[in-house]
C-alpha cells in the first residue's frame, strides 16, 4: 500500500517508513521499511491500547498524545488522531552529552 503519504508522512525528516492503522489495527497505508509490516503494526497497536488505559491524573478523559519507542539506531513515533494510529519510523541520532 504505497503511494503518496497521508498527511505527507513521507516528508518527515530522517523517516525510514510509516504505517497508518485503523482503530482495529489494520494497515490502511504504509511505506518504506514499514511497508505492509503487519507484525510490527500488531505489536505497536497493543502498546497503544495499553497506553490509552493508563491515567496519570484524576482526569479519566486525559490520555497520551504521543508515544515514542526508542532503540539504538531508530525510533517509532506514534500518535492517534481521528480514530487512526500514525506510526513513523525515524533514524535516532541522540545528541552526545557535552563534557568539560
Amino acid at each position: 500500500m504505497s503511494g503518496p503519504g497521508p498527511l505527507n508522512l513521507d516528508r518527515i525528516p530522517d523517516q525510514l517508513g510509516y504505517l497508518v492503522l485503523n482503530a482495529d489495527g489494520a494497515v490502511m497505508a504504509s511505506a518504506g521499511e514499514m511497508e505492509n509490516d503487519e507484525r510490527t503494526a500488531g505489536i505497536l497497536m497493543t502498546m497503544v491500547r495499553m497506553a490509552s488505559q493508563i491515567h496519570f491524573s484524576n482526569n479519566k478523559q486525559e490520555t497520551f498524545k504521543k508515544l515514542s519507542v526508542v532503540f539504538d539506531d531508530y525510533l517509532y513515533m506514534i500518535t492517534v488522531s481521528s480514530k487512526k494510529v500514525y506510526v513513523v519510523k525515524r533514524r535516532y541520532n541522540p545528541q552526545e552529552p557535552i563534557t568539560a
